[in-house]
């Protein structure tokens, strides 16, 4: 089977998405099938495209299982919408373009947003070379752009919720992570729609990340000591709070043992670190390279997880079963009963709180520190429970066995 991919980003680079579709088509290649990718050229860790990989708007490279062009991203400024808006729909006529243009006929497309507007291309390639297209959700857009303030003109929410139900109606199939995003995505579809929603969770990769000793080299480069560390490891943008981090150090600092570590980039980086001036306890570490996550997660005893109110019925962060994976607890402050909450409180491996509360943080935090022997016990229930999650050859063959089925439907 021949499988036409379009995704924002893929190997080497490191956003979240890129290194779930990266795992997912080598393990689809494993299983014998051949692979072309559509993607960016690498440009997420500063927001500008990687030095080696400038001085063209796209590249084409030869692998042994298929084919990856890469397209210039026309990376701006996370924090001008509509420069990003200009910026995705570049991105986009450009690898949509290179898409239709493929000479090999795919048996199917397969297409992941965010960006939504890459469903526009890929259900127009699809159609064109009459193969099943289906629309892998990540995060349901524009939902989480309008719930954190990043879209507000009542006329540009009105065209992307359309362009949303239009790509969903068009296309064969509609993935998505957990069974909250599947309402979300059903309701908008209606009863009459013939598309099929599908719940493929992300993977957790258990033997790639493994319970490991809290004292490594992560701890000795930054200085951390034998101190309790309360850890946010990822993004540091709109959707997420860390400003509960910030006030939680405040409130905690004098607790000499206790040092927040906020590892990461993003738009609210900057502004985050100037909140944080002047306190002690709060450090701020680059992004880390791919092959140091295991030590990363390892080294924090206490991981944060934080979404703004309204934002886990439409986003299932991926680092969730990462942290699980390491055997480490989690505090949580998100929306109630939503996947994330399910999970914690399901299998005792974390506790949560109500989004953007800091007393209620702060005071969930407080008990976490004080029961070490708890939060020991919630790791190690975390990580039995990941042990029998999907794996990433078992997502790789549930897309398999769906891109089979909407073949054999045709």
């Amino acid at each position: 089977m021949r499988v036409l991919v379009i995704c924002p980003h893929f190997d080497p680079d490191p956003a979240p998405t890129g290194v779930v579709m990266t795992e997912i088509v080598h393990r689809v290649v494993e299983q014998g099938h051949e692979v072309e990718i559509v993607t960016s050229l690498p440009w997420y860790t500063d927001h500008e495209v990687e030095p080696e990989w400038r001085g063209r708007p796209w590249r084409t490279e030869r692998t042994a299982w298929g084919r990856v062009t890469r397209v210039h991203p026309f990376p701006t400024d996370k924090r001008n919408i509509p420069a990003r808006a200009f910026a995705f729909a570049g991105f986009t006529g450009l690898a949509g373009l290179l898409l239709i243009c493929r000479r090999r006929r795919p048996d199917v497309v397969l297409a992941m947003s965010p960006p939504l507007t890459l469903g526009l291309p890929a259900w127009v390639a699809a159609r064109v070379r009459r193969a099943p297209f289906v629309f892998n959700v990540q995060d349901i857009f524009p939902d989480v752009a309008v719930e954190v303030g990043a879209i507000t003109n009542p006329t540009v929410i009105g065209v992307a919720r359309w362009l949303e139900r239009f790509i969903y109606r068009r296309a064969d199939a509609v993935t998505v992570l957990s069974e909250d995003l599947a309402e979300n995505v059903c309701a908008k579809i209606g009863h009459a729609s013939e598309t099929e929603v599908r719940v493929i969770p992300n993977f957790v990769d258990t033997e790639r990340v493994q319970p490991s000793d809290r004292r490594n080299s992560y701890r000795e480069d930054f200085d951390l000591g034998d101190r309790t560390v309360v850890m946010y490891a990822g993004n540091l943008g709109f959707s997420q709070p860390l400003d509960l981090m910030i006030d939680a150090a405040r409130s905690l600092s004098d607790r000499k043992d206790v040092v927040f570590v906020i590892n990461g980039g993003g738009s609210e980086r900057a502004r985050l670190e100037e909140v944080a001036t002047g306190l002690g306890n709060v450090r701020f570490v680059d992004f880390q390279p791919a092959e140091r996550l295991a030590e990363t997660l390892a080294a924090g005893d206490i991981h944060v997880i934080a979404l703004r109110e309204g934002l886990a019925r439409s986003s299932v962060p991926s680092k969730l079963y990462s942290i699980l994976a390491a055997g480490r607890p989690v505090l949580a402050s998100i929306d109630p009963d939503t996947e994330v909450e399910r999970v914690l409180l399901t299998n005792r491996c974390g506790v949560t709180c109500p989004p953007e509360d800091t007393r209620a943080f702060v005071d969930s935090l407080r008990e976490l520190l004080d029961d070490p022997e708890s939060t020991t016990a919630m790791g190690e229930r975390g990580r039995r429970f990941v042990e029998s999650w999907v794996s990433p050859a078992g997502v790789a063959t549930a897309y398999i066995e769906l891109f089979e089925e909407l073949r054999t439907s045709r």
